[in-house]
């Protein structure tokens, strides 16, 4: 009886596994809701990238669960060789309840640069997007206000000087952005604490990771944004504390906060040079501020007549 006893005490006290986790009946029906016949097919990636890592093996089952149910709203795989999104380990300080402080491995949700492109795609407004790494002697004129000029046949050396992103919408407005590495390391160790100390995945792919850099801000600051990219870009490089991504901490992120529509519009009409810009801008946003677009029209009249 005592033997019995102790053996059933142990059983549950062992800690659950996430394949134990990802084995139950709910969590099985919740993934099938969000990706029907794929649900399968996505919980056995997942299991391979926990698998695959001691550290994920060890991390919390539930913020395992939360990336990989972000992953699945956002209908991206989880992947390391595809590069749409990643569910990556951390450690997380907390207070037991005796008040000390402790660390245990949590699960971060982290978007590739593919997984943005792929939601941009989506959306059906882009005609094109991308981002490549610019190499000594290619740029040719950088000036943030009125665009940089690239020639990509005028590469001198394999140096790569940094990096650019450009979209096109199918409006016709487009927008090009440029970061030297040096922006980018300046960056990554700003916000990235692990690349503060020589490790992790800026360290090991960094033009992964300037690529993303780049795509993102890029997004953020200048694309009109369907609600699936909101919040790609809210939640990435955050654990996500509840399947929604309602509850999001940020570790090891610079923590982006979509600005309000208003504000957005504001920041992409000062990036219009001419009345044209203007309204390629207005016909894709119809009807949302329609006071801002004529102030930023009677500016620029005002300046093409002085």
């Amino acid at each position: 009886m005592s033997t019995e006893l102790t053996k059933t005490n142990t059983a549950i006290s062992k800690p659950l596994t996430t394949k134990d986790f990802f084995s139950r009946e709910d969590i099985r029906k919740k993934f099938e809701s969000l990706l029907g016949q794929k649900a399968q097919g996505f919980i056995t990636s997942v299991l391979q990238v926990v698998n695959g890592n001691n550290l994920l093996k060890n991390a919390d089952p539930m913020s395992v669960y939360n990336a990989a149910s972000v992953a699945a709203i956002l209908d991206l795989p989880i992947n390391q060789n595809l590069g749409f999104a990643y569910i990556v380990p951390y450690n997380e300080s907390y207070r037991d309840e005796q008040g000390n402080w402790k660390k245990r491995q949590v699960a971060q949700f982290q978007m590739g640069y593919k997984g943005f492109i792929q939601l941009a795609q989506r959306s059906g407004q882009f005609k094109t997007i991308s981002a490549a790494p610019i190499y000594e002697g290619q740029l040719v004129e950088s000036n943030p206000l009125t665009g940089f000029v690239f020639d990509f046949t005028k590469k001198t050396s394999d140096k790569v000087i940094g990096y650019a992103g450009y979209f096109q919408l199918l409006n016709g407005f487009e927008k090009t952005v440029y970061a030297t590495v040096d922006e980018l390391k300046a960056h990554g160790k700003k916000y990235s604490q692990t690349f503060k100390t020589d490790k992790g995945i800026w360290v090991d792919n960094f033009d992964a990771m300037a690529t993303k850099t780049v795509i993102k801000l890029m997004l953020s600051k200048f694309a009109p944004l369907s609600i699936e990219m909101q919040k790609a870009i809210t939640l990435d490089q955050g654990v996500i504390k509840d399947e929604t991504g309602d509850d999001v901490q940020y570790i090891d992120h610079e923590e982006v906060v979509i600005d309000k529509e208003e504000e957005r519009v504001k920041l992409l009409l000062s990036d219009c040079q001419t009345i044209e810009d203007v309204e390629m801008l207005e016909n894709s946003l119809p009807e949302i501020y329609p006071n801002l677009f004529a102030e930023r029209k009677e500016q620029l009249t005002k300046k093409k007549g002085k």
